[in-house]
């Protein structure tokens, strides 16, 4: 007999965070047993994907045509159909669209979580992003994120549940990190052991902000500093070479190209956050939850975030961590400079305190305990 099963659907299992979310459920449905279906293009994560028990359903979600999505909602309809499909969850606008014509036709529940704001310029483009508020359930993945939604909207979700983002604990501890691990990675990363490593994690994407770390950088050169500050841009461009090329020109012509590193996309970002003596997530645009901020405060490394979005809440401003104007340059580098003077102590205190925060609120135990528990609900009705 055919375990009941769990759809969701996601564009590409490349990187960020809704994919990471999905790769996680997906692991706490095997758990639960059900089958836990990905209708998605795949991408770097789907060897993952299938070590956690999913299954993927290779299907072109990425598409946005409207011929297109209606053949995409075939597809999804056949596949609810045929592998007694109970609930669909879609993590992505244009697939939402699919998802919820096959979800409806089917007869079964439809649920959406938000991954991002959404930001719509024009009524057409607050139509488009309105499907992720059609779902039985919408969730929300910060309390920053369910405020914006209720704020864009006239007519709220038929329900509105607030899951925030959750973090794998023992994939994100310090104590599971080899010292060895640690000091090969800062010595592959040029850095000496006096060296002050500040790190901003993500894709290279001109809202993530790494220019504004290039300028702020540029602005502590000339400044009487205890350590020698090195910046590590780790994430790879996925296909904005243009970009890369942009900030590899203005490292150079700042003159930052022996403490400014653009080292690709890391698997292991738990070292890579280990090796750090500050995490920076500086985006000009507000995250709806920050998975960056979460995951570093997990590892115990204080965490330097633009004063908005997610990382109101996921960063204690003076305890975990500083938050800043966003898109200050100077209030960033006024920032670094700080936790670059303060004591030792005082950085390792902030990390704990970061740690016990993340341990209190946002782990991976919790959040896919209460999305399967909406699941179930939602099943039952």
């Amino acid at each position: 007999m055919s375990k009941p099963a769990i759809l969701q659907i996601v564009p590409s299992l490349n990187t960020g965070g809704a994919e990471r979310t999905t790769i996680d459920i997906a692991e706490a449905l095997t758990a639960a047993g059900f089958a836990a279906l990905v209708a998605s293009e795949g991408g770097r994560m789907e060897t993952e994907l299938t070590a956690k028990g999913g299954e993927l359903i290779r299907l072109p979600m990425d598409e946005k045509l409207p011929h297109k999505l209606i053949a995409n909602a075939r597809r999804l309809q056949n596949l609810i159909g045929e592998r007694d499909v109970k609930l669909v969850h879609a993590r992505s606008r244009a697939p939402a669209w699919s998802a919820l014509w096959a979800a409806r036709s089917a007869g079964v529940p439809f649920v959406t979580t938000y991954h991002g704001i959404y930001n719509a310029a024009n009524p057409l483009k607050r139509f488009y992003n309105s499907v992720m508020k059609r779902g039985d359930a919408v969730i929300a993945n910060s309390e920053w994120t369910a405020a914006h939604i209720k704020h864009e909207y006239k007519t709220l979700p038929k329900r509105l549940v607030v899951i925030p983002r959750g973090i794998d604990l023992s994939r994100f501890d310090l104590a599971g990190v080899p010292p060895s691990k640690i000091a090969e990675l800062r010595v592959r990363w040029g850095a000496s052991e006096n060296d002050f490593i500040a790190t901003l994690p993500g894709r290279l994407t001109r809202w993530k902000g790494q220019t504004l770390l290039i300028d702020a950088a540029a602005e502590l050169a000339n400044k009487n500093l205890p350590h020698k500050l090195l910046v590590v841009f780790a994430g790879d461009a996925q296909g904005r070479d243009a970009y890369e090329a942009e900030l590899t020109k203005l490292i150079a012509k700042t003159g930052l190209a022996d403490i400014a590193r653009i080292v690709g996309h890391v698997d292991d970002m738990a070292t890579a956050y280990a090796a750090s003596d500050v995490v920076v997530s500086a985006s000009t645009e507000p995250e709806a939850f920050g998975r960056v901020a979460a995951e570093a405060s997990a590892m115990g490394r204080p965490i330097i975030a633009a004063d908005h979005g997610g990382a109101r809440e996921t960063v204690l401003n003076n305890v975990s961590g500083a938050l800043f104007e966003p898109g200050n340059t100077s209030a960033l580098a006024n920032a670094i400079e700080r936790l670059m003077k303060a004591p030792a102590e005082t950085l390792a205190s902030m990390g704990r305190a970061g740690r016990m925060h993340i341990v209190n609120n946002y782990s991976l135990e919790r959040m896919c305990s209460e999305t399967l528990a909406l699941y179930r609900e939602l099943i039952a009705r």
